[in-house]
């Protein structure tokens, strides 16, 4: 005999997965390491601190 399928759960579970392998995909898409986030971070604080020192007249608060 063959095995009784709910084609409402096959339907569900066919859907979550191909979700996750879309959500995969994208996450090394558009996904950055922690480490390159520090990296991007550092590189502005060192930016601002070289704009920071180099500008003529003090900020007004």
């Amino acid at each position: 005999m063959a095995e009784i399928v709910n084609l409402n759960r096959v339907k569900k579970a066919k859907a979550r997965a191909e979700a996750e392998k879309t959500a995969a995909a994208n996450r090394t898409k558009h996904g950055r390491t922690k480490a390159e986030r520090a990296k991007d971070a550092a590189e502005e604080k060192r930016r601002r601190a070289l704009l920071d020192g180099a500008r003529l007249d003090p900020p007004e608060d």
